[in-house]
């Protein structure tokens, strides 16, 4: 399960832990799914009506950079959240977050350029990178800063390997850190210094809860933003997303989306613009994510894991095992089998600390979190 291919491409371990999941509930077992950060709730009833009324018609191709009432949606969403102007024509929708990805690497760099990363982070960054043939640079944080990225941090990882880019996501998976808006000043500010291009990852935007989310920007036109309704809307297997890039960019982003992707699925696009309208349905998960938070975090602790800070957004609990384990995947192995919860080894965030922890999602519902603490307590107490 731990294969690594000649170039570093490594298998997406939460996804592997949730296939063997799905195995042992084909069997008949209950399982407790916090491997994923999939919203437990479906999108809001509005955005499910408008699909069904428009499915009677068919639904060919749209314009590369998504329908025109998507992106202007987008643009008063820019303008009542964020206080920004944002052009449409500066915008695309794309297949998820995921295909934003691949073209904000081959729209902004040449073959071959290195790209910063944070470490722990998101594991299809960097093997979205390497099977592409780009470069990587990892900046480490840590707990001890609250998972938060610095500009010193990424000027000292310049210094001691340059790179192109840097790709960083408030809040992020898998430690909840978000940055405020200092904080996020004194990034974009350390890019423009040292000539990196800032691609923001924004696709936890709304699941803040200290405050409202600050969005690249409204400090900078010259980064790539790249946002989601897969989180905060709740649809992720509707797999639509989008991207705000910089006007020297957008013909080319443009040009590829053509080529690449021909266009965001259509019927995912209607549901989009429905729900960027159905913000009430998504506070009302929010709130529900926050008290479920609470819950796994105290209950985390109380078992004995080590987690400094439930984290400032997303719905994710980065929590250290080495009072269990020294090995993540085999520790989520054991958990799955013996104790019925899935959840994702911290190898899948950081190749080189990563043994240390694991991720559980607080994303699902209150009785699957409260079932998989009871299965925990048991699963440590037999261990000890």
């Amino acid at each position: 399960m731990t294969t690594t291919s000649a170039d570093g491409l490594m298998p997406f371990y939460a996804m592997e832990i949730l296939n063997r999941a799905r195995a042992l509930e084909a069997e008949g077992r209950s399982i407790c799914h916090l491997e994923l950060g999939e919203p437990g709730q479906p999108p809001a009833p509005r955005v499910l009506e408008a699909v069904a009324k428009a499915l009677p018609d068919p639904q060919g191709y749209t314009n590369a950079k998504g329908l025109l009432a998507l992106r202007q949606g987008l643009a008063a969403y820019y303008s009542s959240q964020h206080g920004v102007a944002v052009d449409p024509e500066l915008m695309l929708a794309t297949m998820g977050s995921s295909s934003g990805f691949v073209l904000a690497f081959h729209t902004a760099f040449r073959p071959g350029a290195r790209i910063a990363i944070t470490r722990p982070g998101y594991p299809a960054y960097v093997n979205t990178l390497l099977g592409l043939g780009f470069g990587v640079a990892e900046i480490p944080v840590s707990a001890a800063n609250g998972w938060h990225l610095t500009g010193a941090d990424i000027a000292a990882a310049h210094a001691l390997q340059p790179f192109e880019g840097l790709l960083f996501a408030s809040p992020a998976n898998p430690t909840g850190a978000a940055v405020d808006r200092k904080q996020l000043a004194d990034i974009v500010d350390t890019c423009a210094r040292l000539g990196v291009r800032l691609i923001s990852d924004e696709i936890y935007h709304g699941l803040d809860y200290r405050g409202a989310s600050v969005s690249a920007l409204e400090l900078t036109r010259d980064a790539i933003v790249i946002n989601s309704f897969s989180k905060y809307y709740c649809m992720t297997g509707w797999r639509i997303g989008w991207m705000v890039l910089p006007e020297d960019l957008i013909r080319r982003g443009e040009i590829l989306q053509q080529n690449l992707f021909i266009s965001a699925p259509t019927l995912s696009q209607i549901a989009a613009r429905v729900a960027l309208g159905e913000r009430d349905y998504a506070e009302e998960q929010k709130a529900a994510y926050a008290q479920n938070r609470t819950l796994l975090a105290d209950g985390l602790r109380e078992i004995g894991f080590d987690l400094a800070s439930a984290g400032d957004g997303a719905f994710y609990a980065y929590a250290g095992i080495r009072d269990f384990a020294n090995d993540s995947m085999r520790f989520c192995l054991d958990m799955l089998q013996q104790a019925g919860v899935a959840a994702t080894p911290g190898v899948d965030f950081d190749r080189s600390e990563g043994n240390g922890f694991v991720r559980f999602s607080f994303a699902g519902t209150r009785p699957s979190i409260e079932m998989a603490l009871e299965r925990l307590r048991a699963f440590v107490r037999a261990g000890s």
